[in-house]
């Protein structure tokens, strides 16, 4: 009896021990469940598909398929294939998302064939006006003067904000630039994307999409000089030019980790672009392109949690590596619709689906994009980059309006392999 008693005394104390604590009395204590994976809490669009619209990962494998890979944390990612435009996996895809520099691509999509890229400007005070805190620059300087090549390999290579501020700045300012990229981007039926600044810094309501970014990029890679800016590994940039003197160079080289590699990620082999992209509301955004065995992929992943280093190009890497197993193993879940002008058999050249180079010139055999300047990855052997997009016979088939309906095809050029990174 006076056993059971002290069993007893015991066990009442270890309950209000428990109590006291904040922790439940009984043996079987289980953690709490950890917070559930940020959801879009606004109904998301469904085009391109309802499966598009609906919250959390969609995907449908056949047999045979990998299942997806595991540790993805982004909020909003999507597989597609580029040229046809099925979409083969995706989670939130029209998830509006603030989109950082991925949105650069909207931009070069809209301006780069305005202007040939011999033009040459003389940078005043105007055109660096209102650069937001914290921007990433390339270095561009007052009273200086750049070619249109050498600004783009700013923006592309860099991410320079201050290379979008002087084009923007040609292309009649700042709010004519961003009404253009919205009609743009209206065009490609990127509807979930509201354009406040052209290159992509945080301002109140600038969204865009996993889907929208993918859309973008797709149009950005039927244009040359596009493919072969987003492709370049490093380059020459100007530097302040002095009289008397010959104008130094300094060298730059492209952000994009998946291109270049960092001391925790290798080259991605078959990668050819296109843009990453990384601020405080955004978190790391990255759209990315890449070919194996005549497969080309696009793949977009939005703010991943994860705290590792490279993360976002970490996650990209993995879901392309799906993506070419699961190429004909997984049902498409969505489509990447064509430009509206391709579905009312309209002019392709608004909607960026034809062929075009830096002001409009066609490709031409043999020609290229990069200048003296610029090292594209096809012909950087010592930089490990897998493999980079160029013209073979020198001119993209376009395909007309009706031919893209029917079809769904929307091919790029033939892709230069290279040799694999040792």
């Amino acid at each position: 009896m006076l056993a059971s008693k002290k069993t007893a005394l015991l066990v009442t104390s270890a309950s209000l021990l428990c109590l006291s604590l904040g922790t439940p009395a009984h043996a079987d204590n289980k953690p709490k469940p950890k917070d559930p994976a940020p959801r879009p809490t606004a109904p998301m669009s469904k085009l391109g598909g309802e499966r598009l619209g609906k919250v959390g990962t969609q995907v449908q494998l056949a047999n045979g398929a990998p299942v997806l890979p595991k540790g993805l944390t982004g909020k909003s990612w999507i597989v597609a294939d580029a040229e046809s435009g099925e979409v083969l996996a995706s989670h939130n895809a029209h998830w509006k998302l603030p989109p950082a520099s991925t949105l650069k691509m909207l931009f070069a999509d809209t301006v780069l064939p305005k202007f040939p890229k011999t033009t040459s400007h003389k940078v005043v005070a105007s055109d660096l006006a209102g650069l937001g805190a914290g921007s990433s620059l390339v270095g561009v300087k007052e009273n200086q003067t750049y070619s249109v090549h050498d600004l783009w390999l700013g923006v592309f290579l860099r991410s320079g904000n201050d290379a979008v501020r002087v084009l923007a700045s040609m292309n009649g300012g700042l709010d004519q630039t961003v009404r253009d990229m919205q009609r743009h981007a209206e065009e490609l039926q990127a509807l979930d994307t509201h354009v406040v600044s052209p290159d992509g810094y945080d301002e109140p309501r600038q969204v865009s999409s996993a889907y929208d970014l993918t859309l973008f990029a797709r149009s950005g890679m039927q244009k040359k000089d596009f493919r072969e800016y987003c492709a370049t590994v490093r380059a020459k940039f100007p530097g302040e030019a002095k009289k008397g003197k010959k104008r130094p160079t300094f060298e730059i080289q492209n952000t994009n980790r998946l291109l270049t590699g960092d001391y925790d990620i290798n080259p991605y082999r078959g990668i050819a672009g296109v843009k990453n992209g990384n601020t405080t509301k955004a978190g790391a955004t990255f759209t990315g392109v890449a070919e194996r065995d005549g497969r080309v992929l696009l793949v977009t992943v939005m703010n991943p949690s994860a705290k590792e280093h490279d993360a976002v190009y970490k996650e990209t890497a993995k879901l392309l590596d799906w993506g070419f197993a699961a190429a004909g193993k997984a049902e498409p879940v969505g489509q990447l619709v064509p430009p509206k002008s391709a579905q009312t058999g309209g002019e392709q050249g608004a909607a960026g689906g034809g062929e075009t180079s830096g002001g409009g010139d066609q490709d031409k055999p043999g020609s290229t994009s990069g200048g003296e300047n610029a090292e594209a990855s096809a012909a950087d052997s010592s930089s490990g980059v897998g493999t980079a997009l160029a013209i073979v016979g020198g001119v993209l088939v376009v395909l007309a309006g009706a031919v893209l309906l029917v079809q769904r095809r929307w091919p790029l050029p033939e892709l230069v392999r290279r040799r694999p990174r040792r």
